[in-house]
């Protein structure tokens, strides 16, 4: 079975005012543990170590959670799994960058385009067997990963207003010229030659900004799926978790039906999945150029191809339930629905710290 791993970023936060805060080197200082920096100093990431088994990579994340929240609350402060600042932050404390020569180099580099920068994603790193494997799955996999987002989408909030988008971070984050989707590479060969190419250019610093949709990892043997908002909720985490291992196993497997993309629709598919989340239409993935069509019926034709890796791994039921939960109501629609309750962004940042501190559901803590 393969591995599966997770990446999250995490948002400083000061309780009492809500706002990003750019103090996460006094909350790394107080948790100790693996919490590591990001580009921005209102900004935390941990991570969980590779498991063949779902359940114990979102385990592992709620203890690394909790970790780093017992140390911001050692300082002060709270930590909150949202993609973005949802309210606006006192003295720019979103956009100033940590002490790093390498995060120093990429603002000269990018100037502006790096103001916008400090979004917080989920990353999915699934085992592969080489990179010439992690390609074919890289190319096959594209048109669903809108999909992915759609299911993800948790950020219609940004610096106190409504967006109009179920996810913002993923329009921010595609200001990046090495962001979003690719069409295909067709062996690791020709990967590496686009790889190379694009840090010639000027577009990606290294091979670490390649900000692709999906990609090789430079530090491991994986495909790391990179178009997931953050998501405060750890129960639509291990669905969404277990459903890109199943569609990487799907892809691998050839199991996808084929189809022919141009990368401008791809951004349309991906734009679409950002605007409306799963409460709107989207391009289906076998269908290039055809009408948007209803989220549950692309839902229902991704879990058609990846129920039998699904079940195989021990995953199909949490990751129906997950589906139908989230089409019920993803992060984007329950952030709304406490905003609409009292019109204030204060309570919806405080219900991201709620559920960014829950376990997941089963869990001996609960």
């Amino acid at each position: 079975m393969r591995t599966v791993g997770v990446e999250e970023e995490l948002w400083v936060v000061d309780p009492a005012t809500r706002c990003g805060v750019a103090r996460a080197d006094d909350v790394l200082r107080a948790a100790g543990g693996s919490a590591e920096k990001e580009l921005f100093r209102h900004q935390v990431e941990i991570m969980s170590r590779p498991s063949t088994a779902v359940d114990e990579v979102v385990a592992q994340l709620h203890h690394e959670r909790t970790t780093a929240l017992h140390g911001a609350d050692r300082v002060g402060l709270s930590l909150v799994a949202s993609p973005v600042v949802v309210q606006k932050a006192a003295a720019d404390d979103d956009r100033r960058v940590s002490d790093d020569d390498r995060y120093r180099d990429m603002v000269e580099r990018f100037g502006a385009v790096t103001e916008d920068a400090g979004t917080c994603g989920m990353h999915v790193h699934v085992g592969i067997a080489d990179p010439d494997e992690g390609v074919r799955v890289i190319d096959r996999i594209a048109p669903w990963l809108p999909v992915v987002l759609a299911l993800s989408a948790s950020s219609p909030f940004a610096h106190g207003r409504d967006t109009g988008y179920a996810s913002w971070r993923s329009e921010l984050w595609s200001h990046w010229p090495s962001a979003g989707p690719t069409v295909p590479f067709g062996d690791a060969a020709s990967y590496r030659a686009v790889a190379q190419a694009l840090v010639a250019s000027g577009a990606a610093r290294d091979e670490h900004m390649l900000y692709f949709d999906a990609r090789l990892a430079r530090d491991y043997p994986t495909v790391e799926v990179r178009v997931a908002d953050v998501m405060a909720d750890l129960d639509d985490v291990r669905a969404v978790v277990a459903l890109v291992r199943g569609l990487v196993e799907a892809a691998a497997h050839g199991a996808l039906p084929a189809a022919t993309w141009r990368v401008e629709l791809l951004r349309a598919a991906r734009w679409r999945a950002a605007r409306h989340g799963l409460h709107g239409r989207l391009l289906h993935p076998c269908r290039p150029g055809a009408e948007p069509v209803g989220a549950a019926a692309v839902l229902e034709d991704l879990l058609a191809c990846c129920s039998p890796y699904l079940d195989e791994a021990g995953d199909l039921a949490l990751v129906e339930d997950g589906v139908q939960r989230l089409l019920g109501a993803t992060g984007a629609v329950r952030q709304r629905a406490v905003h609409s309750r009292s019109g204030s962004l204060d309570d919806v940042v405080d219900d991201l710290r709620r559920r960014t501190a829950a376990p997941p559901s089963g869990s001996a803590q609960r």
